[in-house]
């Protein structure tokens, strides 16, 4: 086999192998669009609808931060493609940020720092058994209520910046753990007897 063969078969498993790697959501409507202000209306609403102990005025900056600042950190991180074809680029360096766990971040401290009361923030974890295909994402509850309870923000998933938005357990692509979940498991893994 000639070597640009196999140079080509090594730089076609790489990429299989990046398209695998982190944020394993198969890419979903990347064309859609939408009115901001429209959107964080919906969102503000889903928010209240948490529960009867949540402040309209934060559900409000809540749903303004989590549609709106996802735009600028696209623009910052220049994230153009869809969500994988993205990730590729900044496991390959062509890219510094863009990867669901730089979004969870940015968003999780970006909402901490408005001080919230009557919401909760929480990360979400998915597939946290399979490294190769983990999600994570922000998570907002009524304050004291469980993250099970709570709406997952994912600016992640649609691509360059707008935010996806459901209930937690009505995530079509994942199934949603908490740290000290998926930090049990990987205690108890690492407990395990190596044989």
């Amino acid at each position: 086999m000639s070597g640009r063969m196999t140079r080509r078969r090594v730089a076609f498993g790489l990429a299989a192998l990046a398209l695998a790697a982190g944020c394993g959501a198969p890419e979903m409507n990347f064309a859609e669009t939408g009115d901001p202000e429209a959107k964080i209306a919906e969102l503000t609403r889903a928010l209240l609808a948490l529960g009867t102990g949540v402040d309209a005025g934060e559900a409000a900056r809540v749903a303004r931060i989590a549609v709106l600042r996802p735009l600028d950190w696209a623009e910052d991180w220049q994230v153009v493609d869809p969500p994988l074809r993205h990730n590729i680029k900044v496991i390959h360096g062509l890219r510094e940020k863009g990867v669901c766990r730089d979004w969870t971040n940015a968003l999780h401290a970006a909402l901490r720092a408005e001080g919230l009361r009557t919401i909760d923030l929480h990360v979400g974890y998915a597939n946290a058994r399979n490294v190769k295909l983990e999600h994570v994402s922000v998570v907002v509850s009524a304050a004291g209520r469980p993250m099970e309870e709570g709406l997952l923000l994912d600016p992640w998933r649609v691509g360059q910046g707008r935010l996806w938005f459901a209930k937690v357990t009505e995530d079509p692509r994942y199934r949603w753990e908490t740290l000290e979940a998926v930090r049990a498991w990987q205690a108890t893994q690492a407990a395990r007897p190596r044989g």
